[in-house]
């Protein structure tokens, strides 16, 4: 019988945009063969774009690159001569788009457990017809469902502390936030959140702070009104709703990320920390660390997020059937073919995907 330890999922791993650095992160991340121990491997992409990659990181000198001959692939020559390295074109894009497009066809249909997918650009995606605001929206149409979020995952080098991060609004302007956090989307993302710690992290009573909008969350209407008429009163609902969970908040955003930035570097004494007043937050807590954070709109959760984790940090999708999980950088046209692309992101992020798909499956059991 396979054991936790054992079970090595099968994980699909997309190209992303073949003229970005996509392949080379891919490539260096596969280089450790710790992975293999871990997961089961099969590229998506173009066999031949991937051995001209492997040749010419080669060329630079650089020995630490799998071979990608080495690993099992679904190859999906798409208008290869059209490609070239480091100039993103719509070519380039289409050809990022329907490998993702396979990666989830072959998901659903049980050949992988989850999907690993390299950077694409939006804008090339445009430009090859495709209008999608990136690739969650396009694994959330694949796999039929419609409430799903964008989580970032991180792991401290420093502490080994992991700091968990949902967005409740994502690709959207920002005047259009306050408008589009209705009590119905925030208990969607609220309840994806909870049911993602459980299932994949296996945290079954997990501590979730939630982040405020307005600068000191609102300093009781006289900075913004959302707290008061809007978040406030949810987040007493979702309290009397899950009352074996412990949601702290809301914490005014420029004091939100000081103890998990602490608990990152190592600064920090867990045991011992008073936490800044919190708009409706009526819970007493010694500290702000928690097992996950919701952060209200896309650069109030990301700008910490990079600017702690940069080279760490993953961005999965939940809310699918399947595990996704990528790399939280672009696709740095600029540096392609340099061989000067960092794959730590990348390594973390088939990692990841590893150990949830083995959550995944052992929750079920």
């Amino acid at each position: 019988m396979i054991s936790f330890s054992s079970f090595r999922p099968a994980l699909a791993v997309t190209m992303g945009d073949p003229a970005s650095i996509g392949p080379e992160v891919v490539l260096k991340a596969l280089a450790d063969p710790s992975l293999g121990e871990k997961c089961t491997i099969t590229l998506v992409g173009s066999r031949r774009l991937f051995q001209e990659a492997y040749g010419h990181l080669r060329g630079l000198g650089l020995e630490a690159i799998a071979n990608p001959e080495d690993f099992p692939m679904i190859d999906l020559p798409i208008a290869e001569t059209q490609i070239q390295r480091g100039v993103g074109s719509a070519a380039s894009g289409e050809a990022s788009f329907i490998y993702l497009k396979e990666a989830i066809a072959q998901t659903l249909t049980g050949h992988f457990q989850g999907i690993v997918t390299a950077p694409i650009a939006k804008s090339l995606w445009q430009a090859a017809g495709y209008d999608y605001p990136g690739q969650t929206e396009v694994l959330a149409q694949g796999a039929g469902v419609d409430r799903y979020g964008m989580l970032f995952v991180a792991r401290s080098p420093y502490t080994q502390w992991q700091l968990i991060t949902l967005l409740a609004t994502t690709h959207i302007p920002l005047r259009q936030v306050p408008d589009t956090l209705t009590p119905e989307l925030l208990s969607d993302k609220l309840d994806l959140l909870i049911h993602c710690l459980q299932k994949d992290f296996g945290i079954h009573a997990p501590k979730i702070v939630i982040s405020g909008l307005n600068p000191h969350s609102g300093e009781q209407g006289k900075l913004g009104t959302e707290e008061r008429d809007l978040l406030i009163p949810w987040l007493q609902k979702e309290r009397l709703k899950y009352p074996n969970i412990s949601l702290v908040g809301l914490v005014p955003p420029d004091t939100l990320w000081i103890h998990p930035a602490q608990a990152w570097y190592g600064h920090v004494d867990r045991t011992n920390i008073e936490p800044p007043p919190s708009a409706g937050n009526t819970r007493q807590e010694n500290t702000l660390l928690a097992d996950a954070y919701l952060a209200l709109y896309h650069d109030q959760g990301l700008i910490p997020v990079k600017l702690m984790a940069f080279e760490q940090a993953i961005n999965t999708t939940i809310g699918l059937p399947f595990i996704r999980t990528s790399p939280d950088h672009g696709t740095a046209f600029d540096i392609a073919g340099k061989g000067i692309a960092k794959a730590a992101s990348m390594k973390a992020a088939i990692e990841l995907a590893a150990e949830l798909a083995r959550f995944r499956k052992f929750s079920q059991i």
